[in-house]
């Protein structure tokens, strides 16, 4: 009778003991699924974006600035942006190709809408700093 009750005792802290491992192991899972997985999905994306802009391709680069795609190699890019302007930069800065039904780079999802029609403008000769 005392050799069962040890048996009951050493067989229930053989599983409080993998408890501990079992919730590490989930927690990497999730943290895995949650956080590792996405990022490595969004890496991917942009590395191949970046190695599909070509030539005339409208372009915005990490920093915020639109431009053209003129010349090019695997490490670097000649980016037109103004006429007559261009900027050598590094590939890996393009953050994305620019649709062609956003003419200016930006999409307009609301209106300009000057509401202050009572200040002077510059160009009406009037002082902006008062």
């Amino acid at each position: 009778m005392g050799t069962l009750i040890l048996a009951k005792a050493g067989s229930g802290s053989a599983s409080s003991d993998l408890t501990p491992l079992l919730v590490i192991v989930v927690l990497f899972v999730l943290l895995y699924m949650f956080m590792i997985r996405p990022q490595r999905n969004r890496q991917r994306q942009a590395m191949q974006t970046q190695r599909q802009a070509g030539n005339g391709s409208r372009i915005r680069t990490t920093s915020g600035i639109y431009g053209t795609i003129v010349d090019g190699d695997d490490q670097n890019v000649i980016v037109e942006v103004a006429p007559n302007v261009q900027i050598k930069m590094m590939r890996r800065a393009i953050m994305g190709v620019v649709p062609d039904d956003e003419p200016d780079g930006v999409r307009n999802t609301v209106p300009y809408v000057d509401t202050d029609e009572s200040a002077p403008s510059a160009a009406d000769g009037g002082d902006m700093h008062n």
